[in-house]
């Protein structure tokens, strides 16, 4: 486990572990055309596609939930978020490319805490579905 200052800037934790910012993993909560929540892992350099995400997982639309929902869907405040434990069993999709990396790291469900794991180690973690939705 790895600690950090949070602040509101994008790379602040790759910063401070001196890592790259493609191996911190965000995790995202949206919600399809349903209004079903869901959740996307992304690099930390990179952005999601929410038209190629809705057409890989078969809605018409997804949108990214607001804070509040966010937090009510997995328990986690927003900046601590983890796909891990949430409060709700929620869909779990990962960006393809995630699976090239040798290490990576994602947030351990507080602000400011990461967790190193290798792919692997995700996947046995997680029902996640591979997508290719990266920008």
């Amino acid at each position: 486990m790895y600690h950090y200052e949070k602040e509101d800037i994008t790379g602040t934790a790759a910063r401070s572990l001196g890592v790259d910012e493609h191996m911190v993993i965000k995790t995202l909560v949206m919600r399809d055309d349903t209004g079903k929540p869901l959740v996307v892992l992304m690099h930390g350099d990179r952005q999601v596609s929410t038209r190629k995400l809705a057409k890989a997982i078969g809605a018409k639309t997804v949108t990214p939930s607001s804070p509040r929902d966010a937090q009510k869907y997995t328990g986690y405040m927003v900046g601590g978020i983890s796909p891990f434990g949430t409060r709700k069993e929620l869909r779990i999709y990962v960006e393809k490319s995630i699976f090239d990396l040798s290490r990576l790291y994602v947030n351990g469900g507080r602000r400011g805490l990461l967790v190193e794991m290798t792919p692997n180690d995700l996947v046995k973690c997680l029902n996640a579905t591979a997508v290719n939705v990266a920008t």
